[in-house]
């Protein structure tokens, strides 16, 4: 069974947010200041933002080695969710201080990072911010 959910509002329901930079990681749980500063930033960032066709489809053994390197951020479900037609149990990010857009790419357990991703125009903003506030949880 699937739960339907909200891409952009649905990280709030995030079980924990796994940050890595340059491959090391950090885990926030859900109540913790740094998981609610996170979800702060992530919001103020994707206020206003636009839902388009994605770029192209992760491959799971592309993006495990692409996440050892740069910052990523990677919300952490603990359930099989879906938008759009396209289920998912953690939603991961790349997160570069000049992208005014990015892919979001899912994971699953079945299929791992393979498969479709959404992307997200965030307008005339940048992830400069957010970028920030994830190097500094720690």
């Amino acid at each position: 069974m699937c739960v339907f959910i909200d891409l952009v509002d649905g990280v709030k329901n995030a079980q924990q947010i796994n940050v890595y930079t340059d491959g090391d990681m950090y885990v926030c749980n859900s109540g913790e200041n740094a998981f609610k500063d996170i979800v702060a930033a992530w919001t103020e960032m994707t206020k206003g933002a636009h839902e388009m066709p994605a770029y192209g489809v992760s491959l799971d053994r592309e993006t495990k080695k692409a996440k050892s390197c740069g910052v990523w951020v990677e919300f952490v479900f603990g359930k099989k969710l879906e938008y759009n037609g396209m289920p998912f149990e953690n939603l991961l990010i790349n997160v570069q201080k000049s992208f005014h857009g990015f892919n979001i790419i899912r994971y699953t357990s079945k299929y791992g990072y393979d498969g479709r991703c959404f992307y997200l125009d965030i307008l005339n903003k940048d992830m400069s911010n957010f970028y920030d506030i994830l190097l500094n949880i720690k």
